[in-house]
């Protein structure tokens, strides 16, 4: 038996993250209720985003057009490159920093058991970017997380190889916080990241 229009787009709408049954029930039956017009526009602008929206072939960012606005500004320093792994981390570093440098976006990490080595975060352009002898620090900015520290260890390998300096983003206690109230690993991380302070 075919499902109906209504069970079709409730099993739609959970495609997207964190929406379970109930949730995406909610979203169809508001949608059905009291926004038929936004649910049409969603549907018209999903679907062409879906046809349109590709990757820069410079730095694997969501894009529309070949090269990325910020890849093909002048404005920006070319010899600074930051290694994100999600187009949402570049965009928390553009809003929350004044870096003007360029980005790589990896869209992931390095997870074997996932399936997901060098060849799927498209490393071999990074090699290739980094053998064009334009980028001199390599900025990896990958999460603090098991994968993300083995993706970090591998892009540092990459970057030395070629004869560019790699850097890390500290990860520690935030700004504000309180130490009584950080997790044990973030407080030993930075603990254990410590340097010495400038005189």
């Amino acid at each position: 038996m075919t499902a109906s229009l209504l069970e079709q787009l409730i099993d739609a709408l959970r495609v997207l993250p964190g929406v379970g049954p109930k949730s995406a029930q909610r979203m169809a039956y508001h949608l059905l209720e009291r926004q038929r017009d936004g649910g049409r526009r969603l549907a018209e602008v999903l679907a062409v985003a879906m046809e349109r929206v590709g990757h820069c072939r410079r730095c694997r960012d969501f894009s529309e057009v070949e090269v990325c606005a910020v890849c093909a500004s002048p404005a920006r320093d070319a010899h600074l490159l930051c290694v994100v792994e999600t187009p949402a981390d570049r965009l928390a570093i553009e809003q929350a920093t004044g870096y003007r440098g360029l980005y790589f976006v990896l869209q992931g990490r390095l997870s074997p058991l996932d399936g997901i080595g060098p060849r799927e975060l498209g490393l071999d352009l990074l090699a290739q970017r980094l053998e064009e002898g334009e980028v001199r620090e390599l900025i990896v900015a990958t999460n603090p997380t098991v994968e993300g520290e083995a993706t970090a260890h591998y892009l540092a390998q990459l970057a030395r190889a070629r004869g560019v300096r790699p850097s890390r983003l500290a990860h520690g206690v935030p700004l504000g916080g309180e130490l009584e109230y950080v997790d044990r690993g973030t407080l030993s991380h930075a603990f254990g990241s410590r340097s010495e302070m400038p005189g």
